[in-house]
């Protein structure tokens, strides 16, 4: 069964966005999908949306990354120092080593995306 997740009041009362006309999606919205297109409770459905977000954070806290077939992929990546600039005073600044979370869509959802726009 596929899950189709729009929530048109949080579009309508989000106004703009990032996005002309389209709002955002929250945990709320997912856990109601559950609840309307599989039927679990409300709170069954909540419980499980939190489940898996939290299973997802877990992961990507040890260091492991994160795929969905057919959605994509949250990636870690380490980058090293470097030296960056203020663009205010033009002051070079060294920026410490740290670890990025990335999102790379799947094949499947760059498809999606761009032929739904």
């Amino acid at each position: 069964r596929r899950l189709v997740f729009v929530n048109h009041e949080e579009q309508s009362r989000r106004g703009s966005s990032v996005m002309a006309g389209e709002g955002t999606l929250t945990r709320a919205d997912l856990a109601e999908s559950l609840h309307k297109q599989v039927g679990l409770s409300k709170s069954e459905s909540s419980k499980l949306v939190e489940s898996i977000l939290e299973h997802m954070c877990g992961a990507l806290a040890k260091g492991q990354n994160v795929k969905i077939s057919g959605f994509g992929s949250f990636l870690l990546r380490d980058k090293g120092e470097r030296i960056g600039r203020n663009p205010k005073t033009g002051v070079e600044v060294p920026i410490a080593p740290r670890r990025v979370l990335t999102f790379r869509p799947s094949q499947t959802m760059r498809t999606r995306i761009t032929q739904d726009s």
